[in-house]
């Protein structure tokens, strides 16, 4: 076991689908920053700016850079990620999945929608674990997740963020994309500081406040997957979309796109 976690971190994670990692990044938030300042100067081919017209402040994020962008490149090979991904998830080896990168600027009111990462990707099995890590101090503005979630029947339909449509055309197989504070269901949500990471499984449903602090909400996100980590063919586009990689269903994932970064 990493000393950054515990047996019982474990435990919480696997039974709740979610859980706090103090430190995880501690050491690299100044190299993480500059990161995402390069992402932000450099945006990639899949940026997006997540906000209607008239909407106030600025919702950018960004995905899929870590080749490119040499401080994510860094983070990924000098940080603990990996080993305490392998530990969370109870699996052997670790391969990268992608990166993310979310900034709220100050006063930016727009929320994250409520969603679960899972149905958007191309890839099936419960050993999963996504890092997201505040860059600067966060209160109001922190992930959200439902406890327990990543154990639903069924998954959340899928939408597109902006208009708000259904992604895939077989809703009977997705429940609606539910209230959690409405229906009273057990949200997990921090005060954190830079570097902190919430670790939680791609089917837990989870969502982000809006920013009306007077500060910045730098996020950085790190998703990797374990040994059960199999291609599944979805109704639709995958997001992130991965054109060309030519895999078949039920493959491992292919090492030269999703590296191994971790191997006990």
């Amino acid at each position: 076991m990493h000393s950054l976690i515990t047996q019982e971190q474990v435990d919480t994670f696997q039974r709740d689908g979610v859980v706090l990692i103090k430190g995880l990044f501690k050491a690299h938030v100044d190299t993480i920053r500059a990161g995402i300042e390069r992402n932000m100067n450099e945006p990639g081919p899949y940026a997006a700016e997540n906000l209607k017209e008239g909407e106030g402040g600025r919702f950018f994020d960004d995905y899929c850079n870590w080749t490119r962008i040499p401080e994510f490149t860094q983070v990924i090979n000098d940080s603990s990620a990996g080993e305490v991904a392998a530990d969370l998830m109870k699996s052997k080896r670790v391969q990268v999945f992608h990166d993310h990168v979310l900034v709220k600027e100050p006063g930016t009111s727009k929320a994250t929608p409520w969603h679960q990462d899972g149905p958007y990707y191309f890839v099936d099995g419960v050993q999963n674990v996504s890092f997201w890590s505040p860059m600067d101090p966060v209160k109001g503005a922190s992930l959200r997740c439902v406890a327990g979630s990543h154990a639903w029947e069924k998954p959340v339909l899928p939408t597109r963020w902006l208009a708000e449509t259904s992604f895939y055309p077989d809703e009977d197989k997705y429940i609606p994309v539910p209230d959690p504070d409405a229906e009273g269901m057990e949200i997990r949500e921090w005060e954190m500081e830079p570097g902190d990471a919430v670790a939680f499984n791609y089917g837990t449903l989870h969502g982000a406040r809006g920013n009306t602090t007077e500060t910045r909400r730098r996020a950085f996100s790190l998703r990797l997957v374990g040994d059960d980590a199999r291609y599944v063919e979805r109704p639709g586009p995958t997001s992130p979309p991965f054109p060309g990689h030519n895999m078949k269903a039920g493959e491992v994932l292919r090492e030269d796109w999703f590296p191994v970064i971790y191997q006990s």
